[in-house]
């Protein structure tokens, strides 16, 4: 291939390359590198590409999609979510805050004794769901919808 071949090639593919690039969450200096880093690798090899088997942007797409995936797995990128998106319920701890000490504790015991553990454990001991969850011998997963279920009978039998 012929150097205004190669450069036809990538004023042709270039704009699409980093579009895709950008696509992906890739913005600034690290898109150009790569869309670079692209072409590079294209170029390199053309000794083994077949036109009669797929046409330049067939081969220079496979290339940026590889290219993007080790990206992404050598940078371990990761993000923080933004402070408006994060949800955090509130409303089971009006529930346990608003009520009398008496409804409470008549309450409690119609909850089966695993769940008025972690109930007790959380709310009255103030360990996390994880630490009550190993001191009764459960799993953290199993604790989550124990407390979940837990939490919501509460809230009826408070009401």
């Amino acid at each position: 291939m012929t150097e205004e071949e190669k450069a036809q090639i990538f004023k042709d593919y270039s704009a699409k390359v980093l579009g895709y690039i950008r696509g992906k969450g890739i913005t600034g200096d690290e898109a150009e590198d790569l869309r670079s880093n692209i072409f590079l690798k294209f170029y390199s090899s053309l000794e083994s590409f077949d036109p009669s088997k797929s046409s330049p942007s067939t081969w220079i797409y496979r290339i940026t999609q590889t290219t993007v995936i080790d990206y992404f797995r050598t940078k371990k990128h990761f993000g923080e979510l933004n402070e408006d998106l994060v949800f955090i319920d509130n409303s089971y701890d009006q529930v346990l805050t608003n009520e009398t000490l008496t409804e409470l504790g008549q309450a409690l015991i119609r909850l089966d004794e695993r769940s008025r553990a972690l109930i007790v454990l959380v709310y009255y001991d103030g360990i996390t769901l994880k630490e009550a969850a190993a001191k009764i011998n459960m799993s953290y997963s199993n604790s989550k919808l124990i407390m979940k279920k837990a939490l919501s009978e509460l809230k009826d039998f408070l009401k």
